[in-house]
């Protein structure tokens, strides 16, 4: 399968609760797979709902806005990014928390988005958070949250509609200073009223070349669909046709999720200074005209102890050399990834390839904080050598026998920029992050995640193939080149010694056997 390039693109926001130093790295696998270069479409939908309080139902105005993807491939996951969720409460709902003895509120809110393709369907809750605001002496309440979304993937041709379904609030109601009252929290239900335009009808998406627009309005999961509808049943019921839901922060335990183990035990035990992360991406791979997928990875770090950075009259410098490692099956390596490309342009070939370290990973980050304005600056060098290997291959139907030492002949390679104190063959990325004080980040933070991005030579093959037959130009004619693009995203880290759990107004970080919280979804 062919894939198209992936789009080097501005970082997306990315949220932060402080500035933090140093960074880790991860190289996208070198397996073709559909990741397709497309822009976005912007969303700002103003919805009627009414909601349950104490008093009886009230209305209530929703606006959802959110950029998706102008169109997907099969196959392919992606999540809305910047999701908000804004909700306007009527002086009414007002005059019913300040009964309960409240004068602040903080809200987190979930809205169920039903998630339809051709005749099937599926659900998705939009979860996010806000700061605690006080509430106005009289007039209507406004709360607005944002927070993660879960990942989508289509399973064939066809749109995907996204549609707002029922909304819950929850609300940590605060006293005022000096009040003996305990209002206690209070979950306020939502539903989408009778008369919303087009049936809470978010975005469509396009997927697969010649994906069709939709007929009509789309019918929510649940609901009694038309001759054209999709079908109401659950996904369970509509096997691989439904659309896939992905949770990009799931809590729990990761043995039900889609991700690989990735804790600390006996023989990796824990530090004061470990944290653990998920991380996935895409690369460019020239010669094959597409882009290759990195499996979600889990990757163990070693966070350094910062020094003191070269002078700087306007800001405070700190340097700090951090260690992370990939972390699969007590090896430092990838889980392996299986995929179908076109070699040439037309023989089909399916190979098994995961990313092994020849070394320990190098993670070089600087921290600038400005004095005048407290505002965060961080720049990352990660220097990584890997080497590609090649587990199983199939050419056109037939299996041929790599043998246990098919790899790339010597480490895969970037641009170094500094060769003189950092020589040999390795990878380098970078990233950037900027936060403002009191405000989420931007760009790459160790502790929330963010896009690490590079260029990559693959070297020849060597070692590939038993029994006198040898196929090491094969792969080196098919894979092999240079000035390769490399989008990786980081999850968020969870902090062994200080683990977050997920709550309803706190973000989480860890599972309850404290591995990351969230799974990252590719980004092109």
């Amino acid at each position: 399968m062919r894939g198209n390039r992936v789009a080097a693109s501005r970082p997306p926001r990315v949220r932060a609760r402080t500035a933090t130093i140093g960074a880790f790295v991860v190289l996208a696998a070198m397996v073709p797979a559909a990741a397709s270069a497309a822009g976005s479409q912007e969303v700002d939908a103003e919805l009627p709902y009414v909601c349950a309080f104490p008093s009886g139902e009230l209305p209530a105005t929703v606006r959802v806005s959110a950029a998706f993807p102008d169109r997907a491939e099969a196959g392919e996951a992606f999540s809305p990014t910047g999701v908000t969720t804004t909700v306007e409460l009527p002086a009414e709902a007002v005059a019913d928390l300040t009964a309960l003895g409240a004068a602040t509120a903080r809200a987190a809110t979930r809205l169920t988005v039903g998630v339809t393709q051709n005749e099937a369907a599926a659900e998705a809750t939009w979860r996010g958070t806000a700061e605690p605001v006080a509430l106005p002496g009289s007039g209507p309440l406004t709360l607005t949250t944002t927070g993660d979304v879960p990942s989508v993937t289509g399973r064939s041709d066809g749109d995907l509609v996204f549609s707002a379904g029922d909304l819950a609030v929850d609300l940590e109601l605060g006293a005022a200073d000096g009040s003996t009252a305990d209002p206690g929290p209070l979950t306020v239900d939502c539903s989408l009223a009778e008369d919303a335009p087009e049936e809470g009808l978010l975005a469509a998406v396009p997927v697969g070349t010649d994906a069709p627009q939709p007929s009509g309005p789309p019918s929510l999961p649940g609901s009694s669909p038309g001759p054209s509808g999709p079908s109401s049943g659950p996904e369970e019921e509509q096997g691989e046709r439904a659309p896939k839901v992905t949770e990009g922060t799931p809590g729990g335990t990761t043995a039900d999720r889609d991700a690989p183990p990735c804790r600390y035990d006996e023989n990796r035990p824990p530090t004061s200074a470990s944290l653990n992360a998920y991380v996935t991406g895409y690369t460019n791979v020239n010669k094959l005209k597409g882009a290759s997928l990195l499996p979600v990875s889990c990757m163990l770090i070693e966070q350094g102890i910062p020094g003191d950075g070269p002078p700087d009259p306007d800001h405070l410098v700190f340097d700090t050399v951090s260690q992370g490692d990939f972390h699969h099956e007590g090896r430092k390596r990838t889980p392996p990834v299986e995929s179908t490309f076109l070699a040439f342009g037309f023989t089909p070939v399916k190979a098994t390839m995961v990313l092994e370290q020849t070394g320990p990973i190098r993670i070089d980050s600087r921290i600038k904080m400005r004095l005048s304005d407290l505002l965060t600056i961080g720049e990352t060098y990660i220097r990584a050598p890997l080497v590609l290997r090649v587990t199983a291959l199939e050419i056109n139907g037939t299996p041929l026998d790599v043998g246990p030492d098919c790899t790339t002949e010597k480490p895969l390679t970037s641009p170094e920029p500094d060769p003189a104190n950092h020589p040999g063959d390795h990878v380098v990325l970078y990233g950037r992050g900027e936060q403002v004080f009191g405000e989420d980040a931007t760009g790459y933070m160790l502790l929330t995640g963010g896009p690490l991005t590079g260029e990559v030579t693959i070297p020849a093959f060597t070692g590939c193939g038993t029994g006198g037959e040898r196929i090491d130009r094969l792969l080196t004619a098919s894979v092999s080149g240079s000035g390769n693009y490399v989008k990786q995203i980081q999850g968020q880290t969870c902090s062994i010694a200080n683990p977050v759990f997920e709550t309803p107004f706190t973000r989480g970080e860890c599972t309850e056997d404290l591995q990351p919280y969230q799974i990252p979804v590719p980004e092109r």
